[in-house]
């Protein structure tokens, strides 16, 4: 008893069920993936499933086409975003938490749902689904993700440092662009991770949005995992994304450790 007592003091006794859960629900499936990957649908190993992948324009130009859309919506939702978090960040902005709530507030509704009231709008203005749609609802989906980082860091930003540079004599566009803006950068690296990467591997906005016309490379995986026969191509392709999202994300985790120790240029 004493020895169960002991063990249940300890801090580090506490991580115990965050650390199964990691493996059971993080780790577990990344290793089935990397496993099914470079299997056949006999269980033998092959390479197969990325050499099909290679020799398939279709899956090449989606993927393409993924990434293009990702790139567009995250400039999006920079161009919305950054003007939007600026402004909230204003201490001069008397009603700032009101209005940070308000556009943090669709964060809590689940994706899918915000998506349908978005088919649901374009049903009742008559404008048709498609490509334009898919831009709108992404950029609808996933702007309070590209507030709320920036928002955050430019609210960290040290006054002290806007005063000083008002005092040696710059007007309010040099304070902004030698001050705010290398400083807000950590915020808007965040921001394009929460929205690059998710965007991407989307499957189910798309489908809603263009009624299945234009497919993401993340319905091509979708459709493959799905079938038991492709199972193990789906995979290679899961593969494939999550080497590509840990790569951006290694870069980008370094470009701003580098932004962030920048200050003033």
């Amino acid at each position: 008893m004493n020895k169960f007592i002991k063990f249940i003091s300890r801090r580090s006794s506490w991580s115990i069920p965050y650390v199964i859960f990691l493996l059971l629900f993080v780790v577990l499936p990344l290793i089935l993936i990397g496993v099914y990957a470079f299997m056949d649908y006999g269980g033998n190993f092959t390479v197969a499933n990325f050499v099909k992948f290679i020799e398939q324009p279709e899956a090449i130009k989606t993927f393409v086409y993924s990434v293009a859309i990702a790139i567009i919506t995250t400039f999006l939702c920079i161009l919305l975003g950054y003007p939007a978090a600026y402004i909230l960040s204003n201490r001069e902005f008397n009603r700032s938490k009101t209005m940070v709530l308000l556009f943090i507030l669709p964060m809590w509704v689940n994706i899918l749902i915000r998506t349908l009231a978005t088919v649901s709008l374009f049903d009742i203005t008559g404008i048709p689904l498609g490509e334009g749609a898919l831009l709108f609802g992404l950029t609808y989906d996933f702007l309070p993700f590209m507030i709320y980082p920036i928002y955050n860091t430019m609210m960290k930003i040290d006054k002290n440092l806007i005063e000083a540079a008002q005092d040696l004599g710059a007007n309010q566009m040099r304070v902004f662009l030698k001050v705010i803006l290398p400083l807000s950068m950590p915020g808007v690296v965040s921001g394009i991770m929460m929205v690059f990467l998710p965007t991407i591997s989307t499957f189910a906005i798309s489908e809603l949005l263009t009624m299945n016309d234009i497919r993401l490379f993340g319905s091509i995986i979708q459709e493959n995992i799905m079938l038991s026969d492709t199972m193990n191509y789906g995979a290679a392709l899961s593969l494939i994304m999550l080497l590509i999202i840990g790569i951006t994300s290694f870069f980008s985790g370094d470009d701003e450790g580098e932004v962030s120790h920048g200050g003033i240029i």
